[in-house]
């Protein structure tokens, strides 16, 4: 893709904090970062959305999120990574991993409620 931020940082015509590469992923900090060492891996062939991306390498980038999300445990002294697929501001599929510690208000989401019935409706369209 041409326009794709992430497509130009994969070609190095845009710089990243890139700390991990390989033949299929790229590894960097995140640019706007709501905690420090908020990373994002990318997969080096484009695809947008994680459900039109093929099975090994939604295997795979999870596999290295393990990965990075030890070492992140390890370095930088947090007490976990949350992780995050949302796709929405960058058209390329993409993992986010960002360290948190428990007493921190990072992406605090209020709860909704259900209607009367629409549970059962969620659940036979979530069925097999």
């Amino acid at each position: 893709m041409d326009d794709c931020i992430f497509c130009k940082i994969i070609k190095g015509e845009i710089p990243c904090n890139k700390f991990f590469e390989d033949e299929k992923f790229i590894a960097f900090l995140d640019i706007h970062p709501v905690a420090k060492g908020h990373s994002l891996i990318i997969p080096k062939e484009h695809f947008v959305w994680m459900q039109e991306t093929p099975d090994d390498i939604v295997s795979d980038a999870f596999v290295l999120s393990k990965k990075i999300m030890n070492k992140m445990l390890q370095g930088l002294g947090v007490d976990y990574v949350q992780v995050s697929v949302v796709g929405k501001d960058v058209p390329h599929f993409h993992i986010h991993l960002i360290p948190r510690k428990l007493a921190d208000d990072i992406h605090s989401h209020q709860a909704v409620k259900y209607e009367e019935g629409e549970v059962a409706e969620l659940i036979n369209k979530l069925k097999d």
